[in-house]
């Protein structure tokens, strides 16, 4: 069973950086895809950045060149360093597989305002 385990959201002003970290267990970094996803106030979950099993990355249009995904196989941790936030990154984020398989749990918030 995969678990994961999430920590680094919180509040930060515009132009800010967060670092959101994801410890995974029941899970091989080296042979599934993984990714980040958000979900804002009233609007659907959707997908922020990926990573695949060898390390090939992908984004969002509206985070691309602000946000990079990167993971430790050896930790089984996965990492979305945030920069330049903006008051429309303000949502729960979550990790899982790329497709998502595991359970979403509770996410991380992170609110971006002044």
């Amino acid at each position: 069973q995969v678990q994961l385990v999430l920590s680094g959201g919180g509040l930060v002003q515009p132009g800010g950086s967060l670092r959101l970290s994801c410890g995974a267990s029941g899970v091989r970094f080296t042979i599934f895809d993984m990714a980040w996803y958000r979900q804002a106030p009233g609007k659907q979950r959707e997908l922020v950045a990926t990573i695949t099993s060898d390390s090939r990355t992908n984004y969002a249009e509206d985070v691309k060149g602000r946000f990079t995904i990167s993971k430790d196989n050896a930790k089984s941790t996965l990492y979305l360093q945030m920069n330049s936030l903006r008051p429309e990154d303000t949502a729960v984020y979550y990790c899982n597989l790329n497709p998502p398989r595991a359970s979403w749990g509770q996410g991380t918030q992170v609110t971006v305002s002044s």
